[in-house]
């Protein structure tokens, strides 16, 4: 059940020991450390998660452990395809492991409203009444979905249960989902939290994101439940510098990476190959600007 979703749920690394095979004891210490630092969920298998970057058996095996840890708490799966195929196995693998949804972004060979909606006809006719995010992220599908069309799909398709809202600008199309979505329906947001405040004052529900220092993404969604609105536009600008660096694509999840090793949430920093990897200079400046920011351990 995904009707509830509110709060932080990050959207989770995927660790990789150093010889590039999955590290699951480290999902157990990265699990413990989101859910101290104020995760209400997590989402795993998504973008940042590297799930490109596994093959189907793994994604499902790193699913169940990331379930298993949840003590629980909602675990919604990232299953988004170009093969229909691989979509319905992992969704019906992951459920079974116990994972409480799925998360599905249009790929990019639909481009039309009617293409959308067949598409995802095709979906449902696959997973049933599998509860679903939807991911609006036209940055990374190229897929764009405008508000009216997002209402149709709340209409034809009843499974869809959240919105997770990733497009720019997404405090404007924050309201006109509120204002105009045919029932009601959770819409978390993403972007790194790179405009979490004013996302929240927008009405969204709470970030779906990553950030190596949750607390802060956990923390701003607090304070703003309690109408400190200045109080969670202090804390987001304490951490803006490092929220900022982290938002580089896939050379900023090898940075986010690094800091959750420093601070013990992972064993290894490394991506799966191929992907970026840190030098001395990056580490160097990561240094520099951490240490100005006096930011906790």
């Amino acid at each position: 059940m995904l009707k509830t979703c509110a709060g932080l749920h990050v959207v989770a690394q995927t660790p990789f020991r150093a010889d590039g095979a999955v590290d699951f004891d480290s999902i157990d210490t990265l699990s413990a450390f989101y859910y101290r630092h104020g995760a209400h969920g997590l989402l795993v298998l998504g973008v940042s998660g590297e799930a490109q970057m596994l093959t189907p058996d793994e994604a499902v095996a790193v699913a169940a452990r990331f379930v298993a840890a949840s003590g629980d708490r909602r675990i919604v799966a990232g299953v988004s395809s170009p093969s229909l195929a691989v979509l319905e196995s992992v969704t019906r693998d992951v459920m079974s492991e116990g994972a409480d949804g799925v998360m599905i972004c249009p790929p990019g060979h639909v481009r039309t409203d009617e293409e959308i909606i067949g598409y995802f006809g095709a979906v449902f006719d696959r997973i049933g009444d599998v509860p679903v995010v939807l991911q609006d992220f036209p940055a990374a599908s190229g897929v764009k979905m405008s508000v009216p069309l997002i209402g149709r799909l709340l209409e034809r398709f009843p499974a869809i249960e959240v919105i997770k809202e990733e497009d720019f600008p997404s405090p404007p199309k924050i309201s006109r989902l509120r204002a105009e979505m045919p029932r009601p329906v959770r819409i978390l947001t993403g972007n790194n939290g790179m405009y979490l405040p004013q996302e929240l004052e927008r009405g969204a529900d709470g970030p779906m994101a990553g950030f190596s220092y949750p607390e802060m993404l956990s923390g701003v969604y607090d304070l703003m439940q309690r109408d400190d609105r200045a109080g969670a536009h202090d804390l987001f600008n304490r951490y803006l510098p490092l929220l900022r660096y982290e938002a580089q694509g896939k050379w900023g999840i090898a940075i986010r990476k690094e800091m959750m090793r420093r601070r013990g949430a992972l064993d290894c920093a490394i991506l799966r190959q191929p992907a970026p990897a840190l030098g001395e200079a990056d580490l160097a400046e990561l240094d520099f600007l951490v240490g100005r920011m006096d930011l906790p351990d």
